[in-house]
């Protein structure tokens, strides 16, 4: 693993905890996404930099990193970067809302897991 791969890491693990802290100010997941102003568009934007770091972990070919995270939930969350991105016809909160419950703590796990090897 490259220094440059691991630094991906941190930056997704980072991302992520930004994301917690919103939606521990805010009392809970669906306080933040309510949020029009502050909390949703800056949960938005940390899941697409999460994404961005997937992709480019995928373009340096990092496969001993991504071999750990579901391919799925990897191709999912460049998905849903791509609805934030380009708002087709809104970004479904519902989702959202799952990655924030379901996907994160998943993906904060995997992150630790890489850093502590």
């Amino acid at each position: 693993m490259s220094k440059e791969s691991i630094s991906k890491v941190y930056l997704i693990l980072e991302k992520i905890e930004y994301i917690e802290e919103i939606v521990k100010n805010s009392g809970s997941i669906t306080g933040a996404l309510e949020d029009q102003v502050t909390s949703r568009p800056a949960i938005l934007m940390h899941l697409t930099a999460i994404a961005e770091q997937f992709n480019k972990l995928k373009r340096e070919h990092a496969d001993d990193i991504l071999s750990a995270f579901d391919n799925n939930d990897v191709k999912g969350m460049y998905d849903v970067r791509t609805y934030i991105a380009h708002d087709y016809e809104g970004v479904n909160l519902a989702i959202i809302e799952w990655i924030i419950r379901e996907g994160l703590p998943k993906f904060k796990k995997q992150c630790k897991t890489i850093i502590n090897e």
